[in-house]
């Protein structure tokens, strides 16, 4: 059961940071395929639409990445301080597993902020 919500919400975040990349590329690939009128009025539109675009899709991505990666911290450490109360002989193995645990979630924000400085340089 624990498994399970971790992995449907590692793949919620994955499965959103790859939503807004996908959004981002077609934001910019829909101001390559519009013609010029006014060229420089067109283009200027187009570069200030694909900015907050790029802006939406990484405040988006992170912003997820963080709710979910707090969401699934805040169980991790209710589960652990239960385990702990429960059996407090075994204090240092829960410990040392929650930690790990907490640390491969927050690998997973990383990786969004990592897509969304992504998002703003590279696409």
């Amino acid at each position: 059961m624990k498994k399970t919500k971790f992995i449907s919400i590692f793949l919620a975040v994955i499965l959103l940071i790859s939503f807004t990349a996908l959004l981002s590329s077609a934001a910019e690939e829909d101001t390559a395929t519009i013609t010029s009128v006014t060229e420089n009025e067109q283009t200027q539109e187009n570069e200030n639409s694909v900015k907050s675009s790029k802006a939406i899709a990484a405040a988006v991505t992170v912003g997820l990445a963080a709710a979910a990666g707090a969401i699934a911290m805040a169980i991790a450490v209710k589960q652990s301080v239960d385990g702990i109360a429960r059996q407090p002989e075994s204090a240092g193995n829960i410990r040392t597993s929650m930690m790990m645990g907490l640390v491969f979630i927050e690998t997973a924000i990383i990786y969004a902020l990592i897509v969304a400085i992504l998002i703003i340089f590279v696409l």
